[in-house]
């Protein structure tokens, strides 16, 4: 092997070491949407603008991205919106599809078909800036018309200097691995901050507690800087086309560890809790991929079900941070590790 590959792979190796906490590598992204290009716009602030059938004809034309300033609003900070109309092909059905809108400068609520799938950082009063934070949402299936019309609608309030959605590759993309979800549990979760037993339980009231979008880290979305304790809380139904099969929870990736409950059963966990507190023993658990086997006849196949999820961050980024976020059959699961191509380091890079 001469000196000038020698080189190259440890050049390459330094910017693995360098990049591993940016998450998903950018090869396992298809974007199968581009919407980069002209939006509509406007400034200031209107609950109604996020339906998906509100008429906005006289709205003025922006390109995105670009930050706003740059586009004929020099020196307006304020609340601004952006809408978009655009069709996804059915043959994405059976696909999770995520929505990346890059960077936004300061704030921003996203609404797909009128729902909001996705926020980051805080608005008046509690303002909190995340023009740092990289956009991607996960789509709900349940929202999207396939082979019609789909509307983004995007609330955006910028304080200072440069805003709007600035930079990034804007567009719909799937993750070239994921799983087929039988249920999809990405999006909105209940959340709360600290530590409490009881949140375990199957019963206990999370209707006061604020949303949080999965997955997604905890610290575009209002709590910057928290390191401890906090719990996600998510009710859902099983389809009734779904068989009494055997089942997984998947929950992606975990920073940096958890413990899942179902029905107020344990099922599953990541890292060793109860020491977490005093050694700060976090190792490297925020890179594990969580998938809990669910026990036989723990899933309520006619009524409603509870995941609590219990999570300790020690440091920078926490919570569920990346999908995909579900529950699959056991087979289905079975075979996407079959799959897997299990390559090593070197032999992604430069071959055999």
């Amino acid at each position: 092997m001469n000196n000038f590959v020698v080189k190259i792979k440890h050049m390459i190796f330094l910017l693995v070491l360098i990049t591993g906490t940016s998450g998903v590598n950018a090869q396992n992204w298809d974007r199968i949407s581009d919407l980069s290009g002209f939006w509509k716009f406007t400034i200031g602030d209107n609950a109604e603008w996020s339906k998906l059938n509100f008429n906005d004809n006289d709205w003025e034309k922006i390109y995105v991205p670009s930050s706003w300033e740059n586009e004929g609003f020099y020196g307006y900070n304020g609340y601004a919106w952006y809408r978009k109309n655009f069709e996804i092909k059915s043959r994405y059905k059976n696909q999770q599809i995520y929505l990346a809108l890059g960077y936004i400068d300061d704030v921003d609520e996203v609404y797909f078909n009128g729902k909001l799938i996705g926020f980051s950082g805080s608005f008046p009063p509690f303002f909190e800036t995340a023009y740092d934070a990289f956009r991607r949402y996960p789509v709900p299936q349940d929202l999207i018309n396939y082979d019609g019309n789909n509307s983004i609608a995007v609330r955006v309030y910028d304080s200072q200097l440069d805003g709007g959605i600035t930079g990034g590759d804007v567009g719909l993309y799937i993750f070239i691995h994921d799983l087929s979800l039988s249920v999809d549990l990405s999006g909105n979760w209940k959340f709360q901050i600290d530590d409490n037993k009881n949140w375990k339980e199957k019963n206990y009231d999370d209707s006061g507690w604020p949303d949080i979008i999965v997955p997604g880290v905890w610290e575009t979305q209002g709590y910057r800087n928290y390191n401890g304790f906090a719990w996600y809380r998510k009710n859902f139904h099983m389809p009734k086309k779904l068989s009494k099969d055997d089942y997984v929870l998947v929950l992606g990736k975990i920073d940096d560890i958890d413990e899942v409950y179902l029905n107020g059963k344990l099922i599953g966990s990541t890292g060793n809790m109860e020491e977490v507190s005093r050694t700060n023993r976090l190792e490297n658990y925020w890179q594990e991929f969580r998938g809990y086997y669910i026990p036989k006849n723990l899933l309520n196949m006619k009524g409603e079900n509870v995941v609590a999820v219990k999570v300790y961050d020690g440091f920078r980024d926490g919570g569920i941070y990346e999908g995909p976020i579900g529950i699959v059959t056991q087979t289905e699961y079975s075979d996407f590790w079959r799959s897997k191509k299990k390559k090593g380091f070197w032999e992604i890079f430069f071959g055999d």
